[in-house]
């Protein structure tokens, strides 16, 4: 058994090193190129349109609004990787990461932009009525790729068993060793929870999203911010780090290891294609039940979501962790503490404590729902409506057994199996680039200049 997990643990190492950093960092760029480079010529506009109507109502087709169906994409994406992920980039890779992580994000926004675009442009009404879509939807109606599509919408259903359990696992372990909460009882508390929501649907997934990102949000950056401001000094030299060891290694100090270029490139850009998702397929997922009435228009909100959960809040925990020192103290195998360890000089030892707990487990919470929600979806396009029902039954179980830490060897197929997600999701993108570029045209040839007037 332990020659078979150094097998799929080299196999995912391999796989997601070079392989999948050229398909989603190319492919990235090869959708900035094809939509000429929209997301800078238009950056004041997009922001208008998502920022400037966060709360604006709409009456065009569809199941949520603009900003509830962004919230419940987002929902997937803010999580521990946006306060443990950030610090370990660091830890291996040092400051410099986080400019890689910057330039990926910025790439990432054409990827994220095309399948938001296509997975409006391409959903469909399912027998309860609601607005559906997906890049099983784009890739079968789009290119007439079947098997393809039932590749992808099979891989995800059983991904989001593995990713369930490993997120449940994640913060049974942080409440137990802050609060000594048993970790049975943190995994049946999540699943009650998680009951409550999903049975709802996707309208109360998006009502609760609406309120509870936002909240979620606004507290994690203002905690940061103080501890930012506490040590405002150093943040020009943080940010003198972040480019200057984006093109030259850094040596040694004390609890850190020390990086090269190499490094700092591998796990800058790891973070910012793990942190925001675009490439992986979820997103539009949720964004195919908004109430928009052009798919470019939803697109913006994709964008919305790469600004946010990456450019912002990543960047909030890395000038956290940057300011503060912690990185320079804490060894790298203990690099996930980073960011409490910043935040009990400030706030005290409790308070810090349960501020990033409170944090992680709000977004454990709605990081399940929602990815529970994505595997209903394929369930139900690969095989119905009653099969979904069947598929949240065991979701709901893999909360329970993950929080104990029971079956962890599923858990050592979690990246191969969003490899399986992300290769043909990618693929599917760029050769339907013609499609996206069509729909751009058409909003700023026939919409944009409206917009501009009002």
């Amino acid at each position: 058994m332990e020659d078979f997990t150094k097998l799929i643990a080299q196999a995912s190492n391999f796989i997601w090193g070079m392989p999948l950093i050229i398909l989603l960092i190319g492919g990235g760029i090869s959708l900035t190129i094809r939509l000429n480079f929209f997301q800078f010529r238009y950056f004041p506009h997009i922001l208008a349109q998502t920022f400037g109507k966060l709360f604006a109502k709409s009456d065009a087709p569809g199941t949520l609004t603009p900003f509830q169906a962004t919230t419940a994409a987002l929902a997937s994406t803010m999580g521990a990787a946006n306060i443990v992920g950030v610090p370990v980039a660091i830890a291996l890779g040092g400051p410099g990461a986080i400019f890689w992580m910057w330039i990926v994000a910025l790439i990432g926004i054409g990827t994220k932009y095309s399948e938001v675009v296509l997975g409006l442009h391409y959903r469909e009404k399912n027998d309860r009525g609601e607005y559906v879509g997906g890049p099983m939807y784009y890739i079968q109606k789009g290119l007439g790729w079947k098997k393809v599509a039932y590749f992808f919408a099979f891989a995800l259903m059983i991904e989001v068993i593995a990713s369930t359990m490993v997120q449940s696992n994640s913060i049974a372990a942080t409440l137990d060793g802050s609060f000594g909460i048993s970790p049975l009882v943190t995994g049946i508390i999540v699943a009650i929870l998680v009951i409550l929501v999903t049975y709802g649907g996707i309208k109360t997934i998006g009502k609760v999203s609406e309120k509870l990102i936002p909240i979620i949000v606004v507290l994690y950056i203002i905690s940061a911010l103080i501890v930012i401001a506490m040590n405002i000094k150093e943040v020009p030299t943080a940010f003198s780090l972040i480019f200057e060891y984006a093109f030259r290694p850094i040596s040694a100090a004390g609890g850190f290891a020390g990086a090269g270029v190499a490094a700092a490139i591998r796990w800058g850009l790891a973070r910012g294609l793990y942190s925001n998702e675009a490439g992986m397929g979820t997103a539009p997922i949720a964004h195919a039940s908004a109430m928009n009435d052009h798919p470019a228009k939803q697109g913006f909100w994709g964008v919305f979501e790469v600004i946010v959960d990456t450019l912002v809040v990543c960047t909030m925990t890395a000038l956290v962790v940057l300011t503060s020192g912690v990185w320079k103290d804490i060894p790298t195998e203990e690099a996930s503490t980073m960011v409490t360890a910043a935040f009990v000089p400030v706030f005290g030892a409790s308070i810090g404590g349960s501020i990033v707990s409170a944090t992680l487990f709000l977004f454990v919470i709605t990081t399940v729902v929602v990815i529970i929600f994505y595997g209903e979806k394929q369930a139900e396009f690969l095989f119905g409506t009653t099969f979904a029902k069947v598929m949240r039954f065991v979701y709901i179980t893999a909360i329970v057994v993950g929080a104990v830490g029971g079956l962890q060897f599923i858990w050592q197929f979690l990246d191969l199996l969003l490899a399986a997600v992300v290769i043909p999701n990618v693929i599917a993108v760029i050769f339907l680039s013609g499609k996206v570029r069509e729909i751009t045209n058409d909003y700023f040839t026939n919409i944009y200049p409206n917009e501009k007037r009002k």
